[in-house]
């Protein structure tokens, strides 16, 4: 096998036998996830790299601590092409590790050194799986990036910051050496035949682009290119992991599905698992020529609909970039000319209050601060006239001796310098603190004097029962209200029993005037009958005045108790109409009944408040 065969060079990092051992160790536990089994290759590589990710929980970390680790190994500084030995190798790794220990909670742990020789054997193990290959920057670097955990779009950033210029336009040159270290990892878990490297592939990515920035480089990238389709399917797996499907495999029959769902979209209900579908499972109708739609969430109808009639009406929002857009050119590195003091402006305060021998060391060691902070201005002076030579490993070589002399100084100057003796006027501080002491107890005596003012005007705001009964003011216009209150309802009380009794007088005078009518119309019904002959004039003569006397003189006891307007109706002649007479003097006395009523509460409603003005001015 490849890696047994890398196993057997040494690596100065123990014997040979130890080394193949542990890359045995997880190439067994590989052989027993039975990945080989998955027929497409792409799931097939993307499964196997995702188990080596966990296996050496590098999933637990992401790009920005491989950044960091890298910084802090000190490889920034190095050429990428440049050779690495594995004991700095080791270094980095166990520093990615063990950091990454302190950040995890107590109730999840892992073994840093068992995680550090497990990565560290498969990297090596990767860089043996092509002749003639040795251990770089780049590839520690292109490796690291590709198998730990975080964003992907975040990983080709820091991707694409290792291949391209000063500018922001990648270079085809470092491109090319990225892919062939990156595509060592599916060499490494033997599935180099299908994605193995060769020398078209950095050209077969960008076959037009001439300048091709971040922005070019994350839309390639993520939309698969054939060489890395694996890349992107290994961050879809991570994510769909523990996505629940609450339907059945149409063809293992299993109750629900974890990861990712596959419908068939031409057999109608057909649904497959994704270890059916990667396995190559067909039954009924269904074979694997038809096309399948890679699902990784579960939509129940009612949310489908409810999509289905935003889309329709136009609700649903545009669908947001895969990444948001960078600036095509990188950003500069700061000024720092205007930061950095021509003078550190502690050291004038300090020489103020020291003595004469203290004052001269103070001031050597100001004339070493100020010497220091020169070289660097000086320095980024030059950096700034000559961007390009950045990169470069003599001016990196500088800076670190740069700083390493600045670091030097600085301890020096700490550990020989003596704080000088201040003078502390310790009655000056006597006295703040008594004032502190007068002003704390002065708010607590304001603080009282509020609290026992608010307790009074809440009692009198609030005052009890018993000092308005113990008043015998009070106690009397009581009794007078109450007693001007029974007076007012025995009169209201008489006014309405006079009220029923005038309706009953004026319910039996209609009853008389409706019998009075009908006799009179029986009278002259009997009349026509017995003389059809016109009748002679002393006849009419002595009818019209007995019937005048009829209608001006009703009985008198019916009209007892009557008002005068009911007895100037029944007074009047014939002609007059006594029923709209007896409506209008039924209509007198309600509006007579109500202006007593009337009169009656306004008498209420003056004692009422004759009362309460009364009880105001008591209390004021």
């Amino acid at each position: 096998m490849v890696m047994e065969e890398g196993g057997q060079r040494e690596r100065g990092r123990g014997g040979p036998a130890t080394a193949g051992a542990e890359r045995r160790q997880i190439l067994v536990e590989l052989g027993e996830q039975n990945f080989d089994a998955i027929c497409l290759s792409t799931y097939r590589t993307a499964c196997k790299l995702r188990f080596i990710q966990k296996r050496c929980n590098l999933h637990l970390i992401d790009i920005y601590n491989v950044i960091e680790a890298v910084r802090d190994a000190g490889l920034n500084a190095v050429e990428l092409n440049a050779g690495i030995s594995v004991t700095r190798l080791e270094n980095l790794v166990s520093s990615l590790f063990n950091q990454l220990s302190k950040r995890l909670p107590t109730t999840h742990t892992i073994n840093p050194r068992q995680s550090t020789v497990l990565l560290v054997d498969f990297i090596l193990a990767a860089i043996d799986s092509e002749a003639d290959s040795h251990l770089t920057v780049l590839s520690v670097k292109a490796m690291l990036a590709t198998l730990c955990g975080g964003k992907l779009v975040d990983k080709l950033r820091y991707v694409f910051s290792q291949v391209s210029d000063s500018s922001g336009v990648l270079l085809q040159s470092k491109f090319d050496g990225f892919l062939r270290e990156a595509l060592k990892l599916p060499s490494a878990v033997h599935e180099g035949p299908s994605f193995g490297y060769t020398h078209t592939l950095a050209r077969l990515c960008f076959p037009q682009q001439k300048r091709v920035t971040l922005n070019m480089f994350l839309d390639i990238i993520t939309n698969s290119p054939q060489c890395l389709i694996w890349l992107p399917l290994m961050h879809r797996l991570a994510i769909v992991e523990h996505v629940y499907h609450p339907v059945s495999c149409s063809y293992c029959r299993g109750n629900g599905m974890t990861g990712f769902r596959y419908r068939c979209l031409r057999c109608r209900g057909y649904q497959l698992c994704q270890n059916c579908f990667w396995h190559g499972n067909t039954s009924g109708s269904h074979n694997s020529q038809h096309q399948m739609k890679e699902h990784s969430s579960w939509k129940s109808p009612a949310m489908k609909l409810g999509r289905a009639l935003s889309r329709t009406l136009g609700c649903v929002p545009s669908r947001e970039p895969p990444h948001p857009l960078y600036p095509e050119e990188p950003e500069r590195t700061l000024n720092l000319a205007n930061i950095v003091p021509a003078r550190p402006i502690g050291n004038e305060a300090m020489l103020l209050s020291s003595s004469t021998p203290e004052s001269s060391k103070s001031l050597a060691a100001a004339q070493r601060m100020n010497e220091e902070h020169a070289l660097i201005a000086a320095y980024v002076n030059r950096l700034q006239s000559s961007p390009r030579g950045v990169d470069s490993p003599s001016r990196q070589d500088e800076e670190h001796k740069l700083i390493a002399r600045y670091t030097s100084r600085l301890a020096e100057t700490e550990s020989s310098s003596v704080i000088p003796n201040r003078s502390i006027n310790f009655d000056v501080n006597k006295q703040k603190r008594e004032l502190i002491a007068q002003l704390e107890s002065k708010n607590r005596e304001i603080l009282a004097e509020i609290n026992r003012l608010r307790a009074e005007h809440e009692a009198a705001c609030q005052p009890s029962p018993d000092k308005g009964s113990t008043n015998p003011t009070l106690l009397a216009e009581l009794r007078l209200l109450r007693q001007r209150k029974d007076e007012l309802e025995q009169r209201m009380s008489s006014l309405q029993e006079s009220r029923r009794e005038l309706m009953v007088q004026l319910e039996g005078l209609m009853k008389l005037l409706k019998d009075e009518e009908q006799r009179q119309a029986a009278q002259a019904a009997g009349s026509s009958h017995a003389s059809p002959s016109r009748p002679s004039p002393a006849t009419v003569r002595s009818v019209g005045p007995s019937s005048q006397q009829v209608h001006m003189y009703p009985p008198q006891d019916s009209l007892a108790g009557v008002g005068g307007d009911v007895q100037e109706a029944f007074a009047q002649g014939p002609r007059r109409n006594l029923r709209n007479d007896l409506l209008v003097a039924a209509d007198s006395i309600t509006n007579t009944v109500s202006s007593l009523v009337k009169e009656l509460h306004s008498d209420d409603g003056r004692e009422e408040e004759e009362r309460l003005l009364n009880g105001k001015d008591r209390a004021g």
